[in-house]
């Protein structure tokens, strides 16, 4: 990858496909575009056919795809499934078409099976069921990597996979209808606080295990392995460690400042028990995260206040 390619990043306006941007741009690649889906549905075969034919870029980034959390996914399944199928194989199509040098695909931790081994190693997949809440998602992230794959076997591209762990950061989704567990609790420990609740209410037991990463820390991986890795094989990209839901959410109280008790709805779904990736691979290539859980959400809280236009 050289500084003067065309990087095209799907999805730039999104949490991940930001980072990626911002972390291209410091390390001098300034030649990257984005269309928004208004400008841009990458549902439509049509438009992407067309735009990538316009533009033909040398780099692509595919980070759009329909996220949520576990209500939403369980909800929208059909949306899940659909969207996030329609958008892969638009885009990694027309960058074949279109003679893309390589593509990258971001997947999700949620594509191994519910209760595999631990930690996730990238030969898992499909050794088993999926968690049955983030089923549909995971089958699209799932046909996504295979299709990377495909597409290296018949036609040689240079088309590349990672697999992120659960992420949060600049960007993310507060809504608390279908964000994602960190920022959720986020949100619900900051009104707390501000409306001086005496409890806060958390989905689940509080007994599952979660791995957390700071999306910059994923764009640096990201830049990373398009500068370095061409293989086949997709690569998970995580820190190694995990955190229990319960110790989750008193750390983030800690750092909202947030006094009041927590109480668990042990009959709302507590989704797969365990999910911590197998970094190795990564790790071997001589690649770690920088940023530990406290000083991302302390960096993450900063930037909600500052969206909320709270103290």
């Amino acid at each position: 990858m050289e500084e003067s390619d065309k990087i095209y990043i799907a999805g730039h306006r999104g949490m991940v496909g930001s980072a990626v941007w911002r972390n291209l741009e410091k390390k001098g690649f300034t030649n990257i575009i984005g269309q928004t889906s208004a400008e841009l549905d990458l549902r439509n075969q049509r438009a992407v056919a067309d735009f990538m034919s316009a533009e033909k870029p040398d780099i692509v980034v595919l980070a759009a795809a329909k996220v949520g959390g576990i209500h939403a996914n369980n909800t929208f399944r059909a949306e899940f499934l659909y969207d996030n199928l329609s958008i892969q194989n638009n885009v990694i199509h027309q960058a074949f078409r279109s003679g893309v040098k390589k593509l990258l695909f971001l997947g999700s931790s949620c594509i191994y099976p519910k209760l595999a081994p631990q930690p996730l190693k990238e030969e898992y997949l499909l050794t088993d069921l999926l968690e049955p809440t983030n089923e549909p998602y995971a089958i699209a992230k799932i046909a996504g990597i295979k299709m990377c794959e495909a597409y290296r076997d018949q036609y040689g591209c240079n088309f590349i996979s990672v697999m992120p762990t659960n992420l949060y950061g600049s960007n993310d989704n507060y809504d608390l209808n279908n964000s994602h567990v960190l920022p959720a609790l986020l949100r619900k420990f900051h009104e707390a606080r501000i409306a001086g609740n005496p409890s806060v209410e958390i989905w689940g037991s509080g007994t599952p295990l979660r791995e957390f990463m700071h999306v910059d820390d994923l764009a640096e991986a990201c830049t990373f392995l398009l500068q370095n890795y061409d293989g086949k094989e997709f690569v998970n990209a995580g820190t190694g460690e995990e955190v229990s839901i319960r110790e989750l959410a008193e750390l983030i109280r800690d750092v909202v400042g947030y006094k009041g008790e927590l109480k668990f709805d042990a009959s709302k779904p507590d989704g797969t028990p365990r999910k911590l990736l197998d970094v190795s691979k990564l790790r071997d290539m001589n690649f770690r995260h920088s940023i530990t859980l406290k000083e991302g959400i302390t960096l993450v809280y900063q930037e909600y206040k500052e969206m909320a236009g709270a103290t």
